[in-house]
């Protein structure tokens, strides 16, 4: 689009070349510091008028700020959503008055206005995307969008607004058609395929791992192939940005999460338990039967008392029934490890932080050379680390601390000490 000086832009332009004529400067040097003077004076004029009507529009905006109840506005400021929209206005006045600069070199007047053209472009660009930036972080600070993958959304919009402007851009410096711009990407859609395949991958991922929910901003996950294992920090277009329990940031592509497995907690999270299994190695040799002095004594357990009296019901009429002989192959009785296995039961069951409405139990697995393995397996009620593994501790101490009150003994290798007191 061509711009005429108005009337009163050629007198200036006209009586400061005079001036400088005046004093003897040739023609051409006259037009070059008169083009270089209204320069420095409209860059100046530019400046003050770029920095005060900033500085004042600020201050009206940030007392409409501090009186609004949404925080919307807040993330425009902070986003500088304000210095881009001055700038827009500071080069559109700009570009109004470089005709009048430049009347002594016609032949870059057209060459500079496509210029200006293309800086109000780019600074429209930047204006759109400093809004984006702002409506983003205003929807983080919304709890029904703070797990969601804003920021690869964000970054897609992004790319479409520049793409728009970079396509502008072509029209006005060739003059052509933005079909002309297209056609020339198809034909050369392998290489930018080629060139955009992790962003290509990387946006389809980020799709698929939203409308599927399998990856939420906070959520704790796993990848072992990538040694992550913490909290999901963002979920950008290219990286899904995690941080490790230790304190380390591990990057992970985005599409990883489509084609490598991973474990994510959040279902445990959620459901308010967390899962405990773990062993306790009893020492084989150390299984008995029990005799009636170890009946006797266990009656004064608390947790077992009832089980202890009814368990010896059941057994006395089973062996009267089947008129076994006494020895004690033919006949059924209790022993150590079976009353250990059903104390800690009802130890668990007892336990207020262990989880009553999931699976609990205490099984044998298969005998090792390490021993019997009795494993506990419980749901805690806090799903939280700290707390968790506090609970882990507060059983294991009793149990462990408790197996020689039933005659067991808990598996050991041999230490030094162990091989130097077999020698004396």
């Amino acid at each position: 689009m061509q711009f005429s000086a108005p009337k009163v832009q050629s007198q200036i332009y006209d009586a400061l070349f005079k001036v400088l004529r005046d004093i003897g400067l040739s023609e051409q040097l006259a037009h070059t510091v008169n083009a270089v003077l209204l320069i420095a004076c409209l860059g100046f004029i530019l400046f003050v008028v770029d920095y005060f009507f900033r500085k004042i529009l600020l201050y009206f905006i940030i007392k409409a700020v501090r009186r609004s109840r949404t925080k919307l506005d807040d993330y425009l400021l902070r986003n500088k959503v304000v210095k881009y929209f001055m700038h827009i206005i500071t080069v559109v006045i700009a570009k109004q008055f470089f005709p009048l600069v430049f009347v002594g070199f016609p032949q870059l007047v057209s060459g500079i206005l496509k210029v200006t053209d293309v800086i109000v472009i780019l600074m429209v660009g930047l204006f759109v995307n400093a809004i984006l930036r702002s409506v983003k972080d205003w929807l983080k600070s919304k709890k029904a969008f703070e797990d969601k993958p804003l920021d690869s959304y964000s970054q897609v919009i992004t790319i479409l607004v520049f793409f728009v402007c970079g396509i502008m851009i072509f029209s006005l410096l060739t003059g052509q058609s933005p079909y002309a711009f297209l056609i020339s990407l198809g034909a050369a859609s392998a290489i930018l395929i080629l060139i955009f395949k992790d962003t290509i991958m990387g946006f389809v991922a980020s799709i698929q791992v939203s409308a599927n929910d399998m990856v939420r901003v906070g959520d704790w996950i796993e990848m072992p192939k990538y040694g992550a294992d913490g909290d999901v920090l963002s979920i950008n277009l290219a990286t899904v940005k995690i941080r490790n329990f230790d304190k380390t940031i591990t990057t992970v592509p985005t599409y990883a999460f489509i084609s490598d497995s991973f474990k994510n907690w959040r279902g445990m999270q959620e459901s308010g338990g967390r899962r405990i299994k773990r062993s306790i190695h009893l020492k084989m040799s150390s299984f008995r039967f029990l005799d009636a002095d170890d009946i006797a004594n266990f009656k004064k357990y608390r947790l077992i008392r009832n089980y202890i009296i009814e368990r010896e019901k059941e057994i006395e009429k089973h062996n009267r029934n089947i008129d076994a002989e006494s020895i004690s192959v033919n006949i059924r009785r209790m022993s150590n490890i079976g009353v250990f296995r059903i104390y800690a039961e009802e130890y668990l069951r007892e336990n207020k932080r262990i989880h009553k409405n999931m699976t609990t139990m205490v099984r044998q697995l298969s005998p090792t050379p390490q021993g019997l393995p009795l494993e506990i397996y419980c749901f805690t009620t806090d799903v939280r680390w700290i707390n968790y593994e506090v609970i882990i501790a507060d059983i294991f101490d009793h149990l462990m601390t408790i197996v020689p009150e039933f005659g067991l003994a808990i598996f050991e290798e041999p230490s030094g000490d162990d091989f130097r007191e077999w020698r004396s």
